[in-house]
């Protein structure tokens, strides 16, 4: 299951997605508009600041902004980032393998098998869906209700 600090993280990068090439943007504002908790915020975007994805500028017209474009910015990134490993089992995970302590012969596990494709499934998505993708797509959706009404 998705985080909420991960969901968060996600919600603001789009915010600061769709504000990319603009002024940097107030913690108090992204907050707002994406209803986050400000204290909660102020860890994940320096969370995200310190690993390179962020900009930030201090004083008057201060703020967070994006570092690389939404376009490069790509939800595997951010997953691993805020949560750490994406696979279901530590013993298929790319990043954070750690054999499982019950396993007698992992490399004859069905389990472990097929959960080896579902990483490989989730991941090519989630590696092929950059910020600017999820922006679209909401912008897409909002055309159809809009459409629908």
């Amino acid at each position: 299951m998705l985080s909420k600090k991960t969901k968060y993280a996600i919600k603001a990068l789009m915010v600061l997605g769709r504000n990319y090439g603009n002024e940097p943007m107030q913690i108090v504002k992204i907050a707002q508009e994406e209803n986050i908790p400000k204290k909660f915020l102020e860890q994940i975007l320096l969370e995200m600041r310190n690993a390179g994805i962020l900009y930030s500028k201090k004083g008057a017209g201060g703020g967070y902004s994006l570092n690389k474009a939404p376009e490069d910015i790509f939800l595997s990134q951010v997953m691993r980032l805020i949560d750490g490993p994406i696979a279901l089992l530590p013993c298929v995970s790319l990043n954070f393998y750690r054999s499982c302590d019950e396993c007698i012969q992992e490399h004859a596990c069905g389990i472990r098998d097929t959960f080896v494709e579902v990483r490989n499934a989730m991941l090519q998505i989630l590696n092929d869906t950059s910020i600017a993708h999820l922006i679209n797509k909401e912008k897409e959706l909002n055309l159809n209700v809009d459409e629908a009404n």
